[in-house]
């Protein structure tokens, strides 16, 4: 099942999924896939030129028939005459990111697939990734690779739908208004997940409100007769709630939820808790740290209990879970404790990471390696000053910084702590150097900040 080949896609269905023009070519000819990528595509896959801040497929397209390729989409602004005389097939568009998209959801209106569609300003992928876990105990699941959540991401997944799957769990992302909504356009929710509402992305959506109304976008894309699954310890997530003519199922550590958790509690090898459905209770063991967690594995119980999963099976898809490379990822390099949490980072989450340090490491000595938080705009100085007063706070022993707000955080934590705690601010490659000589056996390491940072490099770094 494995090697089970894509749907295939003829002339006549790209044209009827894109509402494209046919500039040449045979409307029966046959490809055996989709691709944007022209270094990896195989001859017998349709190329889609796609035009992205740096690179412009169109560039490539002369590569492409080269290789073999007989396919292409391209830009109406693109189209010329020169294709006719290849023997291939080219289609022209308005838009060939959005014919991506509209390939995409033409290929999962053809298949038997039910969609889970998870959103949230925290723990979109660790979800992702823990109801991915728990439908596949049961089912054929695909879900999203990575953090392929955007308009780009979300149609390559499910482009790569089989007829064998049953369930696809997917992750929409954004960073500025409309997305979600498109984003759920394409994929047609049965089941729309919204994990919390935060500080993230408010470079392109400006405040708080604007991101609760970009997530709560996803609401009105769910299938009418769907289900919306959100979070009853999110003030906010619940105010979208009332925006909902769908049904709407609640998870939380709240009265108000019916997926609940009691009886929580952390240890050096992960979480335990009751977790409560509507009907039974079951004890679950988690391999991963953080209460935060908690709240992800509730989401997903959820969406296992809304498609008729056991508890057992609930069970055995949470505790097969293992923690996504970067987040909060513990290991031990000679003797000191690394807290990988290098995949992102926004003020929630970085704050959350914080509290997980402060918590494991009891009284051996902390130490946080931060890197900036990007896409907050206007609200960047004052947040990354927070994080430093926090980490002043958390009795922390040494507090290194990279990147553009170093100095903010720096400030931060000198403003809390008059005595001024033990503070290095430099370049990635200055930290991992002054790090390596200052680890003691014991001490327990925090590494976080934004993708763009890179902040893995100074976990691969400590390995070394």
């Amino acid at each position: 099942m494995g090697n089970e080949a894509k749907i295939p896609w003829t002339t006549a269905e790209i044209l009827e999924a894109t509402k494209g023009d046919l500039l040449c070519g045979d409307i029966k000819h046959t490809f055996e896939g989709v691709s944007i990528d022209s270094r990896t595509i195989s001859a017998n896959e349709l190329f889609i030129a796609i035009k992205g801040n740096i690179h412009d497929g169109h560039r490539f397209v002369s590569n492409v028939i080269t290789g073999g390729v007989r396919g292409l989409i391209i830009s109406k602004d693109d189209a010329g005459t020169h294709w006719q005389d290849k023997g291939i097939v080219c289609v022209k568009v308005n838009d060939t990111t959005k014919a991506l998209g509209d390939l995409a959801s033409f290929n999962r209106r053809r298949t038997d697939v039910s969609v889970v569609a998870i959103t949230g300003s925290n723990g979109k992928t660790t979800t992702k990734e823990m109801t991915a876990s728990v439908v596949s105990t049961r089912y054929k699941t695909l879900s999203t690779k990575g953090n392929f959540n955007n308009e780009i991401g979300l149609p390559l997944t499910l482009l790569d739908l089989k007829n064998s799957h049953q369930w696809a769990v997917l992750e929409l992302g954004t960073n500025r208004p409309g997305e979600i909504d498109r984003l759920g356009e394409i994929c047609i929710p049965d089941i729309g997940v919204i994990t919390n509402i935060g500080f993230a992305h408010l470079e392109g959506l400006d405040s708080i409100e604007g991101v609760m109304n970009a997530k709560g976008e996803l609401l009105k894309r769910i299938k009418a007769e769907g289900t919306a699954v959100l979070n009853a310890d999110d003030s906010r997530v619940l105010y979208l709630s009332t925006k909902t003519s769908r049904k709407v199922l609640y998870f939380g550590l709240s009265e108000d939820a019916r997926i609940k958790a009691l009886d929580v509690n952390e240890t050096t090898i992960g979480i335990s808790f009751t977790l409560v459905l509507p009907e039974e209770r079951i004890p679950i063991k988690l391999r991963v740290h953080g209460g935060f967690m908690v709240s992800n594995a509730l989401a997903a119980a959820s969406v296992g209990y809304i498609i008729g999963l056991s508890s057992e099976e609930i069970k055995a898809g949470l505790e097969y879970f293992q923690p996504v490379k970067g987040r909060i990822n513990i290991f031990d390099i000679r003797g000191v404790h690394i807290i990988d949490d290098t995949y992102n980072a926004n003020p929630d989450s970085m704050e959350a990471a914080i509290r997980i340090l402060s918590s494991l490491k009891g009284n051996s000595r902390g130490i946080l390696v931060v890197g900036d938080m990007l896409e907050l705009g206007e609200h960047a100085e004052s947040m990354h000053g927070k994080i430093g007063a926090l980490s002043a706070r958390s009795n922390i022993a040494r507090l290194y910084i990279t990147g553009e707000f170093a100095k903010a955080v720096a400030n931060g934590a000198r403003k809390e702590d008059k005595n001024s705690m033990d503070i290095f601010i430099g370049a990635r490659e200055e930290i991992l150097e002054d790090l390596k000589k200052s680890l003691l056996p014991g001490d327990w390491v925090l590494v976080k900040g934004s993708r763009a940072m890179g902040m893995e490099k100074i976990v691969e770094g400590l390995r070394i």
